[in-house]
């Protein structure tokens, strides 16, 4: 199953589950579900995502989508085996990239299965140990270069990092690793929705480039 293949199965999906729940579900909102920037598309992302913020609230929009693609999967599930199978091949293709449609789904779970509990437990417990290891070897590999633990005597043949230096780094190392290494496997998802970063940035760019 390619991205396209999947997207558009995923859609369909939600389209049934919408016209099911007499809910209106215009084509730019479907076409914006296959919002991507790195991804294969059918038209203009940018172009896309210009005409769908002209238009739409994204945040109404999000939170519509999500209970739509959350209540289709809980149906197929119970009704289809066969669709069941092919919503977990596509969302399994997807997660290779970068999809906004992905975002759409995962926000329409409100609670992890059962199973993956504990193997989040295990990936945040793995993910600290990891951490504390990577600052013990900064401060091995890093002892040359002035970097030291509190307590460590320094060596006395180099000159010094600042100490407030030091700290810094070590603050920007571990908020940037609990950010994007140990949160994700908290909440299942990155707190920043790449897709729509990039596009607000593509978007403020044409504007400029028309300004000019």
């Amino acid at each position: 199953m390619r991205d396209l293949e999947a997207k558009d199965f995923l859609v369909q999906q939600t389209a049934e589950q919408a016209a099911m729940e007499n809910i209106p579900l215009s084509d730019l909102e479907k076409r914006m579900m296959y919002f991507t920037e790195t991804g294969e598309m059918r038209e203009n992302a940018i172009e896309l995502n210009d005409a769908f913020e002209a238009e739409y609230d994204t945040e109404h929009y999000e939170t519509k989508i999500s209970k739509l693609m959350q209540h289709a999967h809980a149906r197929i599930r119970k009704e289809d085996a066969e669709a069941a199978r092919q919503w977990s091949e596509a969302t399994r293709q997807l997660s290779k990239g970068d999809h906004y449609i992905l975002i759409l789904c995962k926000e329409g779970s409100t609670e992890l299965p059962r199973n993956k509990v504990p193997n989040q437990i295990v990936a945040v417990v793995l993910a600290i140990v990891l951490l504390v290891v990577l600052l013990v070897v900064l401060s091995a590999v890093g002892g040359p270069y002035g970097f030291h633990w509190r307590g460590q005597k320094p060596p006395m043949t180099t000159e010094l990092v600042p100490l407030w230096v030091q700290r810094s780094i070590i603050c920007l190392m571990i908020g940037a690793y609990v950010y994007w290494g140990i949160l994700p496997l908290i909440s299942d998802k990155l707190q920043i929705h790449f897709p729509q970063f990039f596009s607000k940035i593509f978007k403020a760019l044409k504007k400029r480039k028309s300004a000019m």
